[in-house]
């Protein structure tokens, strides 16, 4: 079994979670950087690094791509355009805002789709339609190794 598949089936435990902002807790509560975490130390056992405490609108008023940044330091960026179970998506939820939501993929080609905790609905597997696709700004893969 690839990391990517090992992280979807880490991911698909997720499910039904609530969402809760700045939570991690599978089964209680998570936002969107909640789910990547646990899925970050159910593939490592580890936390990726100390979160700082945000808020909803974080980052947004001086326009730095924190979470882009954050995925960079720890994860393999991957081509844009590739479409691999497994992927951290990043994206883009209004023109000219930062990069703030993330999902992981969980099925490729005809019928994708991809499981992110979205505010008011928990943690969801969604298709990736094509309104979602648009809002991808990039991919990153679970690294084969952490530092």
């Amino acid at each position: 079994m690839s990391r990517g598949e090992i992280a979807v089936k880490i991911a698909r435990h997720w499910l039904g979670t609530p969402y809760r902002h700045q939570a991690s807790v599978r089964g209680a509560g998570c936002d969107c950087l909640g789910l990547v975490r646990g899925v970050w130390r159910g593939l490592y056992g580890v936390e990726p690094e100390v979160i700082p405490p945000y808020t909803a609108d974080w980052a947004e008023p001086d326009g730095h791509e924190a979470l882009w940044l954050a995925a960079l330091r720890r994860l393999d960026a991957c081509p844009a355009a590739e479409d691999v179970v497994g992927t951290v998506l990043l994206f883009r939820m209004r023109d000219g805002g930062i990069a703030k939501h993330l999902g992981i993929q969980c099925e490729a080609g005809i019928a994708p789709t991809f499981i992110h905790a979205y505010d008011r609905h928990g943690v969801v597997e969604s298709p990736l339609s094509e309104p979602w696709r648009r809002r991808v700004v990039a991919r990153f893969a679970f690294p084969e190794e952490t530092i």
